[in-house]
């Protein structure tokens, strides 16, 4: 469905590819992390672990942001298109 110029199916699968992206990010930094922390390298270790953290609140906002989008289109006062 198209809303002001807006394919909003496609936005949402490009919201979740970025999410996806993220998602692989944040298992890297995990591992890393606890690589860091078996060599004894304790700040790395915290570190990465941080990084993780806040790749998880990317992802949460990902998510709302995907729920914005469904409340914007619904809002919309502009020209809606439906795939027939």
């Amino acid at each position: 469905m198209c809303t002001n110029g807006v394919n909003t199916g496609q936005f949402e699968l490009m919201i979740d590819q970025i999410d996806d992206h993220i998602k692989l990010e944040r298992r890297w930094a995990h591992n890393l992390g606890h690589k860091a922390g078996d060599a004894g390298f304790e700040q790395t270790c915290e570190k990465l672990h941080q990084a993780q953290a806040l790749l998880d609140d990317v992802r949460a906002i990902l998510d709302e942001a995907k729920d914005a989008l469904e409340e914007d289109a619904e809002n919309a006062r502009g020209v809606t298109v439906n795939l027939v």
